[in-house]
């Protein structure tokens, strides 16, 4: 694997330290209250045009399923000339408000950041992860650590732009600061491999992959599982393209849908594209973007919300905790500010068949 995606553990929390300043600057720039571009013929005879998605980050195997739903043909069927995935790294947010993508891969902190402190008219109408993907990972023979009470007394390598998400978790179990102490680190995993710290902030489908893969046995600490769940690779869009391009972004949905419904079947042929195909530029390696794409399938994607109503759906439930795990990171909103689902609710009651995604 390449170097560059060591660095992708920084994306979510950035958000809070500094994005919101450049959006509203697009934003002042960006007279047409953050319409997104749009296809302005009839859909019923013309289709939908063209599409822009902002992908989160580089082309690898957290976008198996836009891998699909382009190579299956699942966005042309649903009416699209063309469907562009451009790579990130990028939160998505600042693409969207200045019209430059329809659609955007995001996660609840960097959108919920930018919407919170700036009143940015933007939505997330679905989600592909149901739980976010960070974990503190330690060393089996080292820190190991377990559980939240496991973290007490340790040295805890953090990120600068990850500090706020992981005092949250502190918060969010009771623990204070000072039983513990915070190691500024960058985002190669070599301080815990070396020692130097316990326990490392990373991503469940990146470091915590990578490190174990080099033979040394891990513990690793989910986010999503010790007091802080937020949904994370959010389908996030205007407010305008909401109320302007209803059938665009539903017909979007469902190939996303279906190209996800692939992924989650088969994440070995998910990852076998982004290596071979759409991110073959990168040097990828095929072993770690199949335990990659293996993780967030099994583990991320689904749930027993998804297996009653479907994938991206979003729960009442999740979206109160994810709201409550934002403001515990000081982004203070309602579900309503950040989550409009009605879109997806009517993908599902017009093509309930699409439910049913596991094979």
């Amino acid at each position: 694997m390449t170097s560059l995606p060591s660095r992708r553990v920084s994306r979510v929390a950035a958000a809070v330290a500094g994005f919101a300043i450049a959006a509203l600057a697009i934003a002042g720039c960006a007279s047409g209250a953050g319409s997104a571009p749009s296809s302005t013929g009839d859909a019923a005879t013309d289709g939908f045009g063209e599409l822009t998605v902002q992908l989160s980050w580089i082309k690898n195997e957290e976008f198996s399923g836009e891998f699909f739903a382009d190579s299956e043909g699942y966005f042309t069927d649903a009416g699209f000339d063309s469907v562009t995935l451009v790579p990130g790294p990028s939160t998505g947010a600042a693409e969207l408000i200045s019209g430059s993508a329809d659609v955007a891969l995001s996660d609840a902190v960097s959108i919920g950041s930018v919407v919170a402190s700036e009143g940015a008219p933007l939505k997330i109408i679905g989600t592909t992860f149901q739980k976010n993907p960070f974990t503190v990972l330690s060393l089996k023979d080292g820190g190991d650590i377990a559980t939240p009470e496991d973290l007490i007394g340790k040295k805890i390598g953090v990120q600068d732009s990850n500090t706020a998400l992981f005092k949250a978790l502190l918060a969010a179990n009771g623990i204070d600061e000072s039983e513990l102490t915070i190691v500024p680190v960058q985002y190669d995993p070599a301080p815990l491999i070396n020692g130097e710290v316990d326990g490392f902030i990373a991503y469940l489908t990146n470091e915590a992959i990578t490190v174990e893969a080099s033979g040394v046995a891990t513990t690793n600490l989910p986010f999503a599982d010790n007091g802080l769940p937020f949904v994370a690779e959010t389908i996030t869009v205007t407010d305008d393209a909401i109320a302007n391009d209803r059938e665009k972004l539903k017909a979007f949905l469902v190939a996303e849908i279906k190209g996800w419904t692939d992924a989650v079947n088969d994440p070995a042929a998910g990852a076998a594209l982004a290596v071979n195909d759409y991110g073959k530029d990168l040097d990828l390696n095929l072993e770690n973007s199949v335990a990659g794409a293996t993780v967030q399938a099994e583990q991320l994607v689904v749930s027993d919300e998804t297996v009653e109503n479907g994938l991206f759906t979003i729960s009442d439930s999740l979206q109160k905790e994810t709201v409550k795990s934002l403001a515990g990171a000081g982004i203070t909103l309602t579900a309503a500010d950040l989550f409009d689902l009605s879109l997806l609710a009517e993908v599902y009651e017009e093509n309930p068949d699409l439910i049913a995604y596991a094979g």
